[in-house]
């Protein structure tokens, strides 16, 4: 990801195109500065099966989000900003400690609104031997221009695809261009894909080249759920899997807000969406059963792998050790 400028000078990663000057330590939309933040690095075990395999997927947790929906199950580090500023060699060496540990893949989760410093270290790890699949999961809401940027360094897009009301994305997350924003992100992903096979999968079962779609199934919204299946269909058909969640679990907020959001899912509710995206015809489709509504599915942000060693040491460590 090469630039005539500093990105962060007068920001315009996301959607939000705050304009912030991120680079002398102006807040954006996003809740963040241009100093890397995160919260957690290790291994996960909740993501669909061809992500977290049995081994688990290496998730680094970054802090700040430029989409800030009023459901978040993160508000920790997506609002409330908790993790811990790193480098960018620091964020390489975790990469491949996570490597060491047995990961599936190197898992990003919204990661671009650092995505210049994100593409740098990973450039750097894989000259230090990083080899796994690297996993880009993001909330949709992405300029096609950072897709683009990044398209050379990740293998297996995870993106969400929440709404497709613009009414509702803007009351549930200020973002009223979020379905044809996505939609655009999307068409790029499948451009990437498709040029590498589309959907590849290793002999571990694990997705190699490929694109899951999230869709979590909000309560009381099951139109517009419907809705989004529509316009993936059309899009990609089975070009891509698609992940139907029926894990919502009402925040703070939320609860207090009251109506439909203030509730889980009901069976019956998660049940018509599922029976749709059947009808359509999808053949890669992931579903949850009962006992995700709980908020003992959200890691523990806690900061747990995010210091040690810098790439440069963290090399001199494993030269050493192997010889």
């Amino acid at each position: 990801m090469q630039s005539s400028h500093n990105p962060y000078e007068a920001c315009k990663l996301c959607p939000r195109t705050c304009g912030a000057q991120r680079n002398v330590g102006k807040i954006g939309l996003c809740g963040a500065t241009a100093t890397l933040r995160v919260a957690r690095s290790a291994l996960h075990f909740w993501e669909e099966p061809p992500i977290s395999g049995e081994m688990g997927s290496g998730a680094i947790f970054f802090s700040g989000c430029p989409l800030r929906c009023v459901f978040c199950q993160n508000q920790q580090i997506s609002q409330g900003n908790f993790g811990h500023e790193i480098t960018v060699q620091r964020l390489a060496a975790m990469m491949l400690e996570l490597q060491q540990q047995g990961a599936l893949n190197i898992n990003l989760v919204t990661a671009l609104h650092y995505a210049p410093q994100v593409h740098d270290a990973l450039c750097m790890a894989k000259k230090a031997g990083l080899v796994l699949p690297i996993v880009c999961n993001t909330s949709g809401y992405e300029l096609v221009s950072t897709i683009r940027a990044m398209g050379d360094v990740v293998d297996v897009w995870l993106p969400d695809f929440k709404y497709a009301s613009s009414t509702l994305a803007y009351k549930l997350s200020g973002a009223k261009d979020y379905p044809e924003v996505t939609i655009a992100a999307l068409e790029e992903m499948l451009a990437q894909v498709r040029t590498r096979g589309t959907r590849v999968v290793g002999d571990n079962g694990a997705l190699t080249t490929g694109i899951i779609v999230r869709h979590l199934v909000l309560p009381g919204h099951i139109e517009d759920s419907c809705a989004v299946l529509d316009k993936l269909w059309e899009l990609a058909g089975n070009d891509i899997d698609i992940s139907i969640m029926n894990q919502y679990t009402p925040n703070a907020h939320c609860r207090a807000a009251g109506g439909n959001l203030a509730r889980a899912l009901i069976d019956e509710e998660y049940e018509v969406v599922l029976d749709y995206a059947d009808d359509l015809g999808f053949e890669h489709m992931w579903w949850q059963q009962g006992g995700t509504v709980s908020e003992s599915f959200v890691p523990e942000f806690d900061a747990t792998g995010v210091e040690g060693p810098e790439l440069s040491s963290f090399s001199r460590y494993l030269a050493q050790s192997s010889s």
